[in-house]
């Protein structure tokens, strides 16, 4: 059944060419196809992410997408220098450190897309 097949992460976003220049030329992912100015679809390492048109865009309070970094502190750097700005939680066993929430060997950053979905990089 679907434990087989691969899952494809779905991201609405009210503008098309504002979401392309923030995924592809701020996040580096590289766009894969568009489709009838509705949806345009990246890859990320192995995977692809559907970035889609849609008048609920940024209506999520929670994350939508992860990445797994092998060092989270260079991306934030690489990532502020591009101006995404971090976002910053108090949330029970986390400490904060600079944009970058720790807790033992985790250590987490949140930001927001243009249309103010919650994205975020962990370590592996």
């Amino acid at each position: 059944m679907l434990g087989k097949t691969n899952a494809i992460p779905a991201i609405a976003v009210k503008n098309l060419e504002t979401a392309r220049k923030f995924y592809e030329g701020t996040l580096g992912l590289k766009e894969e196809r568009s489709e009838d100015n509705e949806v345009i679809v990246f890859s990320s390492g192995d995977s692809e992410i559907n970035v889609y048109r849609s008048q609920f865009a940024g209506t999520n309070k929670a994350t939508a997408l992860t990445w797994a970094v092998n060092d989270v502190e260079d991306e934030v750097r690489s990532l502020k220098a591009k101006g995404v700005t971090f976002e910053h939680y108090d949330m029970p066993g986390l400490r904060l450190e600079g944009d970058i929430h720790v807790a033992g060997p985790m250590k987490v950053a949140w930001f927001k897309d243009p249309d103010g979905n919650i994205l975020n990089i962990i370590n592996r």
